[in-house]
C-alpha cells in the first residue's frame, strides 16, 4: 500500500492549543465550583424547615435532572443534524452526549431514591415524574445498545436517532410532570419568596440551586468536550484500522 494516513483531531496546532487551554479553564472552574458549592450547601445554606436534612440533597438532585433531560435534547438535535449533513462529528457529539446522559439519568434515579427514603420513607414508587424518569433512563440505555449491536456507520446512527427522538419527546412531559398530574415532587415554581425564613422559598435556598446549577452545567459542559474529543479520536483509529485490515 502506498501513501500516508494522518490523524488529525483538530485544526491544527493552535486549535488544539486553543483547546486545551478552554478545557484546562473549564476542569479549573469546574473544581473551584464544585468547592464553593460543596461549602454553600453543607455550612452556608440553612436546614430547610419541613424538608429538614434531606433537603440538602435538592442541591444536587435538580441540577442533574435538568442536566439528564438537557442531554437527551442534544442527542436528538446532534442526531438529526447528522441524518442532514452527513456529517460523522454529529454523530460523534449525540454518542458522546447520550453517554454522559445516561450517566447523568442513574444519578437523578438514586438521589431522587435517597432523598425519598429521608424525607417520605420510600425508595420508590410509581409516581409520574419518577415514572418518565425511569423511562428516559431506558431510553439512555436502549439508545446505548442500539449503537452497539447495530451495524457500524450510518446505519446504526439511523436506528439510533429514532430511539433519540423518543427520548427528546419524553423530557417535556418529565418537566411538565408536576403541572399535568399529582406527583410526590414540589412544583416548579421554586424561587426566593419574602420573608420565608428558612422554608423552600428562602433566598439563601434559592442561590445555593443555582450556584449548584451553574457548576454542575460548567462540569457537564468540560465532560462533552473531553468525551467528544476521545470519540472523534477512536473514529479517527478505526478508520487507520480498516484501511490497514
Amino acid at each position: 500500500m502506498t501513501g500516508t494516513t494522518e490523524i488529525t483531531t483538530s485544526g491544527g496546532p493552535e486549535g488544539r492549543s486553543i483547546g486545551s487551554i478552554v478545557r484546562y479553564v473549564l476542569f479549573a472552574v469546574s473544581a473551584v465550583m464544585m468547592a464553593v458549592t460543596l461549602y454553600m450547601v453543607f455550612f452556608w445554606v440553612p436546614t430547610e424547615l419541613n424538608l429538614g436534612v434531606s433537603q440538602r440533597i435538592f442541591y444536587f438532585h435538580v441540577p442533574l435532572g435538568w442536566l439528564g433531560m438537557l442531554s437527551i435534547m442534544v442527542v436528538a438535535v446532534a442526531s438529526i443534524m447528522h441524518l442532514i449533513t452527513g456529517k460523522a462529528k454529529w454523530d460523534d457529539m449525540a454518542y458522546s452526549t447520550a453517554e454522559l446522559g445516561v450517566l447523568f439519568a442513574t444519578l437523578i434515579l438514586v438521589t431522587g431514591s435517597i432523598w425519598a427514603r429521608g424525607d417520605l420513607g420510600w425508595w420508590w414508587t410509581w409516581d409520574a415524574k419518577l415514572t418518565t424518569t425511569l423511562v428516559l433512563w431506558f431510553i439512555y440505555v436502549g439508545y446505548l445498545m442500539v449503537r452497539a449491536y447495530s451495524p457500524k456507520g450510518s446505519q446504526g446512527a439511523r436506528y439510533g436517532s429514532v430511539v433519540a427522538l423518543i427520548g427528546a419527546v419524553d423530557a417535556p412531559i418529565i418537566y411538565m410532570a408536576t403541572v399535568w398530574w399529582r406527583t410526590a415532587h414540589p412544583e416548579l415554581n421554586v424561587g426566593p419568596v419574602a420573608n420565608e425564613g428558612d422554608s423552600i422559598g428562602s433566598s439563601k435556598i434559592y442561590i445555593t440551586l443555582l450556584v449548584s446549577t451553574l457548576m454542575f452545567t460548567t462540569l457537564y459542559i468540560y465532560m462533552l468536550i473531553e468525551r467528544y474529543s476521545m470519540r472523534r479520536t477512536e473514529a479517527a483509529l478505526d478508520e487507520v484500522h480498516q484501511i490497514f485490515n
